[in-house]
């Protein structure tokens, strides 16, 4: 059964692929990690190849999903940083390392997508 890569898209600016997400330019041609659970994805068009998660808050980060996932949620629910590390049994400074990159990630795609918005009536 093939994987599913349509959420993903070719982040290479060169590429004529490029942000063009469910193309069929990308296969897996690699696992790594722990358990070999992250995929290594190869664009077909021009050739490169990239982690499932560059271009992410947790690329190069050894967190699990689970506990990127479980660090946010405490976040959100407006929890301090120490409290968010304790249950989660992580260093306090990932805890802050992962808030700003997930919150520089959402500013970019925020101003992204707002550029791309229609302009008012």
């Amino acid at each position: 059964m093939p994987e599913d890569l349509s959420r993903f898209c070719c982040l290479n600016d060169h590429c004529p692929d490029h942000g063009r997400r469910g193309a069929g330019n990308l296969t897996v041609c690699a696992r790594y990690g722990k358990d070999k659970q992250r995929r290594m994805l190869y664009c077909r068009s021009c050739k490169a190849r990239f982690s499932e998660r560059k271009g992410t808050p947790l690329f190069g980060s050894q967190l699990t999903e689970g506990q990127a996932l479980s660090i946010f949620e405490h976040l959100a629910d407006r929890n301090g940083v120490r409290a968010t590390a304790r249950p989660v049994k992580v260093n306090r400074n990932t805890v802050v390392r992962l808030a700003r990159l997930a919150g520089d990630h959402a500013r970019q795609l925020h101003d992204d997508l707002a550029a791309l918005s229609p302009a008012d009536p």
